[in-house]
């Protein structure tokens, strides 16, 4: 049973209830979650192309994945833990609702708007800047903002997860210098195996686990290894954290992208997609002890949405 920490399936259900397509997620089911995917985070974000109108499609993404859950059978929005795990138990997968990015948060207000619609974690930035902070990919080195101070605050009073995965970072200790609460990066690697500026240093890593957080191991093939991005230089930044956090610290974040335009076939070989998770498990047992195992796969970061989410 896997908790997976971040996909994007919502810009692809965005597109396909755009054509006037239902039952998207029914009909892909065994695509995109398989039999080991039970619950998974569900992030909208807003495509640089999209930032003028970034509220309106962030609401249109979000109201398009609400209708395609309504619609199944199979899948239920989570609000909290307790939540999670009825719908579990009843044969179902648990979706959480994230954004990747805070463009559509113009208020407090807002912020508000989405908990009441079921948000429930937040990535401050994507990799650009916004009206929180600064991204991993802009080229001045900003922290967050006063507005962005605010909003970690409204998230921290609300009981929304803050996910410091595409922040520079300076914003990343601003985040950590305004709260108290544990704290994710949904789908980041060891900076040390792969320097890219999407992972994360040593030090940013122990920091969250200092908070009683958990990082999610990423599949995007640039963040693993930028020459031979292999199911075992995955498993190799796990194992890299584990052994400097210490498991419980260390969870998934697939951010499988084989659906979105422009992505095909840039995946990690033998982790391409949901259906190479077999392979993930094997390579995982290889290595871990099964209490190991299932706090990775599932209990870490089950545990850290409980304490925050409720």
């Amino acid at each position: 049973m896997i908790f997976d920490a971040h996909s994007d399936i919502p810009t692809f259900l965005w597109e396909e209830r755009g054509k006037g397509q239902a039952f998207v997620l029914e009909r892909n089911y065994e695509r995109f979650f398989g039999e080991y995917i039970r619950s998974r985070v569900t992030s909208i974000w807003t495509p640089p192309d999209k930032r003028p109108w970034a509220l309106r499609y962030a609401l249109e993404a979000l109201n398009r994945l609400r209708a395609d859950v309504h619609e199944s059978e199979s899948f239920e929005i989570a609000r909290n833990v307790s939540e999670m795990n009825e719908i579990i138990r009843s044969g179902r997968v648990a979706l959480w609702v994230g954004l990747e990015g805070g463009e559509p948060i113009e208020s407090l207000d807002l912020l508000e708007v989405f908990y009441s619609l079921g948000l429930r974690v937040l990535t401050l930035t994507w990799s650009l800047r916004n009206q929180i902070g600064d991204g991993v990919f802009e080229r001045t080195n900003g922290g967050l903002t006063n507005f962005g101070v605010e909003v970690v605050g409204k998230a921290e009073e609300l009981g929304i997860l803050i996910d410091l995965s595409h922040i520079n970072e300076a914003g990343f200790w601003d985040a950590l210098d305004v709260t108290s609460f544990p704290v994710i990066a949904s789908h980041s690697n060891a900076r040390a195996l792969c320097d890219h500026p999407r992972n994360l240093s040593d030090e940013q890593l122990k920091a969250i686990a200092e908070r009683d957080g958990v990082v999610g191991a990423v599949a995007i093939f640039s963040f693993v290894d930028r020459n031979n991005p292999t199911l075992e230089k995955y498993v190799g930044h796990i194992a890299y954290m584990v052994d400097l956090l210490g498991y419980e610290h260390v969870g998934l974040g697939f951010d499988f992208v084989y659906y979105l335009p422009g992505w095909s076939g840039r995946s990690v070989v033998g982790l391409r997609d949901e259906s190479d998770i077999p392979n993930l498990l094997k390579k995982l047992e290889e290595n871990f002890s099964r209490r190991e195992i299932e706090g990775i796969t599932f209990k870490n970061f089950e545990r850290v949405f409980e304490k925050v989410v409720g």
